[in-house]
Parts: structure tokens; sequence; C-alpha cells
């Protein structure tokens, strides 16, 4: 998974405007107390990333 795909999904479930801020602020449990920014900016596979948003929203396996 690209960068790009990465906020195209984050953007559909939570919406462009509000998905930038809830990358910056949310601290996501299965990042190591970091939030997805933080996370995305330290390196981190987006795919990775994505796992731990959908598991920390709760989304339905569809979304994978």
């Amino acid at each position: 998974m690209r960068h790009t795909e990465f906020w195209a999904r984050l953007d559909d479930v939570l919406g462009r405007s509000y998905s930038r801020t809830w990358a910056e602020l949310t601290v996501v449990r299965d990042l190591d107390g970091r939030t997805t920014q933080e996370a995305l900016d330290a390196g981190m596979p987006p795919k990775e990333v994505w796992a731990a948003v959908r598991r920390q929203l709760e989304l339905p396996e569809s979304e994978r």
C-alpha cells in the first residue's frame, strides 16, 4: 500500500477534512502510543498503519 492509498482510504472512512486532524491528534493503541501521522513519519509502512487504524476504528474486514 502506498501513502496515497492510505490517505484515500482514511478520507473515505472519516471524510477528507477530518481525516487529517484525526491522524494528527488521535493516539492509536496498536501504534505504540503514536498517532497515525507520527507512525507514518517514523517510517512505519502504510499497510501496517492502516491495519492498526482499522482495528482502532473497528472497521469491518471488508476495509482491509
